[in-house]
Order: structure tokens, then C-alpha cells, then sequence
């Protein structure tokens, strides 16, 4: 089984979320410690009984893998296929100590806002309007949490383009 694989007696994970985000929640586990403890085992036996559930895959974003455990220093990949009319996408992580945190957002496929986005092990992509990627490589304990993928249409707000240059003389100001 793959660090990436979310499979259950060999059938794949896919899950559609109904709504306009989805959350996909990884566990690191560091390296087994006893040589009894198979990490494949605990991986099946931890996708099986959060079960999977599937719904209509357009009336939300659709986010793979829905869970995923893998061992510190594999690498995990998470995709995400936003809403088809949709221009922005979001991936955000939460943890119970941080909260909820933007990575990255992207609109029209480019990155607007990486603030967020821990540059060493963290890389996201968007090579088009419906695909998105988040890969963290290697993975470490500290990155267990909930990562959600999330889209939205443009708003006014975030189409007015950002003026080139300032005024040249100040403008007055009337009493």
C-alpha cells in the first residue's frame, strides 16, 4: 500500500462533498516502533471504520483522499476538483492548537495569497481552472490536522484591478 493509497480491501476511496468546501484529515505516524505493528494494517483498519460516503458530484468540490494515515517522512498528495463555475480555490489546515489556517488561494489558476503555505515541505499547484494539488513532502507528526480544499466565484471585490501608480498630486480635502 502506498502512502497515498486509500484503499480498504482494494476498493479506492473518492469521495463528493455536497457543500463548497471539503476536508480530507491526515494522520502522521511516526516510524513503527515494534516490528508486529504494520503500518498497512493500521492504515485499513483507520480508513475502514471512518467509512466513506459519496454524493452527486456536482453540487460540490470533490477532495481525494477523504483520510489518509501515513508514516513521518512519506510523502501525501491531496487533489482537489472545484466547482466547475467557480474561478477561486482555497486550501486551508486546522488543528485543534492553531485553528483554521489559509495555505494558499488561487484565482484563475494562478497563487494569489502563499502567506500561509510552509515553503520547505509544502508545494500546491493549479495547472488548471478544474484540478488542484497540495503535496506535503516529507511528512512530519506536526502535520496531522484537517486540510480542506474550498471555491468560490469571483467578487466584485476580487476582480477590481489593483491601481498601477498613485495619484500624482494629493487630492484636497473639502470640509
Amino acid at each position: 500500500m502506498s502512502p497515498t493509497d486509500t484503499s480498504c480491501q482494494g476498493k479506492r476511496s473518492r469521495t463528493h462533498f455536497s457543500a463548497h468546501a471539503h476536508k480530507g484529515l491526515i494522520w502522521v505516524i511516526p516510524h513503527r516502533s515494534h516490528p508486529a505493528m504494520g503500518t498497512q494494517a493500521l492504515c485499513c483498519i483507520a480508513l475502514c471504520l471512518l467509512g466513506v460516503g459519496t454524493t452527486d458530484a456536482n453540487l460540490g468540490v470533490t477532495q481525494t483522499p477523504r483520510h489518509e494515515v501515513t508514516e513521518k517522512g512519506q510523502a501525501v498528495t491531496l487533489s482537489c476538483e472545484p466547482i466547475k463555475s467557480h474561478t477561486a480555490l482555497y486550501w486551508y489546515r486546522q488543528t485543534s492548537v492553531r485553528g483554521l489556517e489559509l495555505l494558499i488561494y488561487f484565482r484563475s489558476e494562478a497563487p494569489v495569497d502563499e502567506s500561509g503555505m510552509p515553503k520547505d515541505r509544502f508545494s500546491a499547484k493549479m495547472p488548471n481552472a478544474s484540478f488542484s494539488t497540495l503535496k506535503i513532502q516529507p511528512t512530519d507528526p506536526g502535520d496531522s490536522a484537517t486540510y480542506l480544499c474550498a471555491s468560490s466565484k469571483d467578487t466584485a471585490l476580487q476582480s477590481r484591478p489593483i491601481p498601477s501608480r498613485k495619484p500624482l498630486l494629493p487630492l484636497p480635502v473639502l470640509p
